[in-house]
């Protein structure tokens, strides 16, 4: 694949995978050696169809209708409102993370987080975070014995509050601005089943959204299952009801 071309899907094949696989690494940190999990996840980059490509940066998303008086207010009008952008930080207020993110790509079909535990990585040929169509994906570390940024990211439930800091440009220059996302659903999948489902949880087709990923269920060696967390843009002018519902914190496969 040409990482050059940053969103533009309509060369990928349908059956086009890329993925993380678990290496271990050790903490500077600790006295004696940490297993860190790089993230395990099958992210489905093509389509039947290209998807329509992000704005570019500085470019407001064209929203694909817009609202009609008298009518609520839909999530193409939120995103009328909100500029794509490159995330800077991610916050999380009830897990305490403020991280920092990085762009990262997959050359050799592997996406691979950045190696401190405490900095995610931003799928950097996916969407931008505030961009109209396609899933942002965020990923990062969980370390089993601690430190890792989403080391509690299976505890949020439907309606926690997601933070993305960006800026307008990749060397992070421009204004920084903050959107805000609500959490919808907390899943997690057994690696196979993940692969299975990785068309529909990373799609860059869906309405736009953020997705952030890391590793689960460790056995003593190795990560057994993935948490996938998505979160929806919130409208600035309207205010994100909240509540956990039975989707939250379910384990799949």
């Amino acid at each position: 694949m040409d990482t050059s071309a940053t969103r533009d899907l309509s060369a990928a094949p349908v059956d086009l995978w890329h993925y993380v696989r678990d290496r271990p690494r050790r903490s500077a940190a600790a006295a004696t050696a940490l297993v860190l999990a790089l993230v395990a996840v099958l992210v489905w980059i093509g389509g039947e169809e290209p998807a329509p490509p992000s704005a570019t940066p500085g470019t407001p998303a064209a929203p694909s209708g817009s609202a009609l008086p008298g009518v609520d207010t839909t999530q193409d009008a939120t995103y009328a409102r909100i500029r794509p952008g490159y995330p800077d930080r991610v916050i999380v207020p009830t897990l305490d993370v403020d991280a920092p993110v990085l762009p990262i790509k997959a050359p050799d079909r592997t996406l691979v987080p950045p190696a401190d535990p405490q900095v995610l990585g931003w799928w950097a040929d996916g969407a931008q975070p505030g961009a109209a169509t396609g899933s942002a994906l965020v990923v990062g570390h969980t370390v089993h014995s601690g430190g890792g940024a989403l080391d509690d990211l299976e505890t949020l439930v439907e309606g926690d509050q997601v933070l993305v800091r960006s800026t307008r440009t990749e060397d992070g220059e421009g204004a920084l601005r903050t959107m805000e996302y609500v959490v919808e659903t907390v899943r997690v999948y057994r690696k196979g089943r993940l692969a299975e489902r990785a068309a529909e949880l990373f799609s860059q087709e869906v309405d736009g959204r953020l997705v952030l990923l890391t590793c689960e269920d460790w056995d003593g060696t190795r990560y057994l299952s993935n948490v996938v967390v998505t979160a929806l843009p919130v409208d600035p002018e309207v205010s994100p009801t909240a509540g956990p519902t039975s989707d939250s914190g379910s384990v799949d496969g």
